[in-house]
């Protein structure tokens, strides 16, 4: 089996650029049959209400169980205080099996670490090549599984994505896919370090071809094995353990506040502190 763990879908309420105006997946099925890609893990386009949007992939679902899992997409600043309720209906009314969160929308928050605990689901969070935040997230939640995709950064950042492979090998809850990674040596040396068990095969459909996505994994020459591992067996045991019902949801905080989404300051640093 070939599972792809990383497509969008839906329609965007936007008209930015194709991720928030639309995700059509006409072209992407005909690309993945003929690349022989069995299943596509599947999250919305970017949208202003990601409740909607997650229905939206809850009948594209629906209409393929054979076909299609589910991620539900939630916005760590806008969705505050009802980042529980959003997952909570996807996972027991939709069935999905994950959580997804970008960077683009805003940094992710602790109350989606706590949901994402509760469920025992896996976060997929690309941070845009903030990867300095990998190293807090995998030591304040080590019973959370965390996807950063593209090696932490789509837009060919070598120096994030050479970081995150020293995550990799250090963290047991870190994990990458292979999605629009474009320094092939990179992905060579992820492997080589962190092994096959920590990375996910992924696309970034519908805007990337999957059979070129996936034509990489094949040249990296693994053992069958490890390719049985990065083609699907590591996306499975990610998501093996989803509880239909949460140990625990985490209290819903406040509303008003809204932490904040400006680049990163470091109080140590001279000038940051006020009298």
């Amino acid at each position: 089996m070939i599972i792809d763990c990383h497509c969008h879908a839906g329609k965007g309420d936007g008209l930015t650029g194709p991720w928030d105006t639309a995700a059509p997946l006409r072209k992407y099925l005909r690309w993945a049959s003929e690349a022989g890609i069995d299943r596509t893990a599947i999250f919305a386009a970017f949208r202003s209400d990601y409740a909607v949007a997650n229905r939206e992939i809850a009948r594209i679902v629906a209409s393929r169980p054979g076909r299609f899992y589910g991620l539900a997409f939630v916005h760590a600043a806008r969705d505050r205080g009802r980042i529980g309720e959003i997952v909570k209906v996807a996972i027991e009314q939709y069935g999905f099996v994950g959580i997804k969160v970008h960077r683009y929308d805003a940094r992710l928050s602790r109350e989606i670490c706590e949901v994402a605990r509760a469920f025992s689901v896996p976060i997929l969070y690309d941070p845009m090549g903030e990867v300095s935040i990998v190293e807090l997230i995998a030591t304040e939640y080590p019973d959370v599984a965390f996807i950063i995709p593209h090696m932490g950064s789509f837009s060919d950042d070598w120096r994030a994505q050479h970081s995150l492979i020293d995550h990799l090998v250090r963290h047991p809850n870190i994990y990458t896919d292979t999605s629009g990674v474009r320094r092939f040596e990179l992905l060579e040396l992820a492997v080589q370090r962190a092994g096959a068990r920590k990375i996910l095969f992924g696309s970034d459909g519908p805007w990337l071809h999957p059979g070129v996505e996936l034509e990489k994994v094949r040249l990296l020459g693994l053992s069958p094995a490890d390719e049985e591992l990065v083609l699907a067996g590591n996306f499975l045991r990610l998501t093996s353990n989803r509880r239909q019902q949460p140990v625990a949801l985490p209290e819903h905080p406040s509303r008003e506040f809204q932490p904040s989404q400006d680049e990163y300051r470091d109080p140590w640093q001279a000038g940051h502190f006020e009298a």
